[in-house]
């Protein structure tokens, strides 16, 4: 028979007799959602600095006219109210998804982001019109310093619409391949998030560049 020896420690006050891992508190580490949604998040606050930039220089710009044409003399509202229209709309079935996402229901979530992308698809074909007929008429972006400040502020939503309409469609085949894993979940999560961004930057950008722009 073998004598086992105990060893036992002495308590010292405020401290546990068992050490904890660094990142472990009583609820345990944070989720891998919840990290890449925190980082995401932190992409996101760098995107909308860059735009705070262009929103400045176009506050700064709006009367440097140069002789030539004005927001009062370019924009079409009723134009312009439909692509908010659309933006909206899309955000809405956006978030639908991410419903139907966490549902698991694959038809309601696919349809939703189709929806998302068809609205977004004549977002951006208004926006080209509207680009278009601009530039036809000798208002492009190097006839004063306001044309040029509008059309950054405005083409640079316009290329991240794009870019999301991109993502969306890899999404959708990604979904339909892989099926509801969890590094998908936490895709659509991000494009959810991005996709919300940009509807709160064009409602500035509406509310600001061609409310305020037009009135003057």
């Amino acid at each position: 028979m073998t004598a086992t020896a105990t060893l036992t420690l002495p308590r010292v006050p405020g401290l546990h007799a068992t050490a904890e891992a660094p990142g472990h508190g009583e609820g345990g580490p944070a989720s891998t959602l919840v990290i890449v949604a925190y980082g995401f998040w932190i992409f996101l606050i760098s995107d909308i600095v860059m735009f705070s930039a262009f929103f400045a220089a176009h506050a700064v710009l709006q009367t440097a006219t140069d002789g030539g044409p004005s927001g009062g003399d370019l924009f079409r509202l009723q134009s312009v109210a439909i692509e908010t229209a659309c933006l909206l709309f899309s955000s809405f079935t956006c978030g639908l998804s991410a419903v139907g996402a966490e549902a698991r229901r694959m038809i309601w979530t696919q349809t939703t982001l189709f929806a998302t992308g068809l609205l977004g698809l004549a977002f951006l074909l208004l926006e080209a019109r509207e680009f278009t007929t601009m530039i036809t008429a000798g208002a492009g972006p190097q006839r004063s310093a306001f044309l040029s400040s509008f059309f950054a502020l405005v083409g640079c939503h316009g290329a991240h619409v794009s870019i999301g309409l991109l993502w969306l469609g890899t999404m959708m085949a990604q979904l339909l391949v892989k099926g509801f894993r969890a590094d998908i979940q936490r895709r659509l999560l991000c494009f959810n998030l991005f996709w919300h961004m940009l509807d709160i930057v064009w409602v500035a950008i509406f509310t600001l560049v061609y409310l305020v722009g037009g009135a003057r």
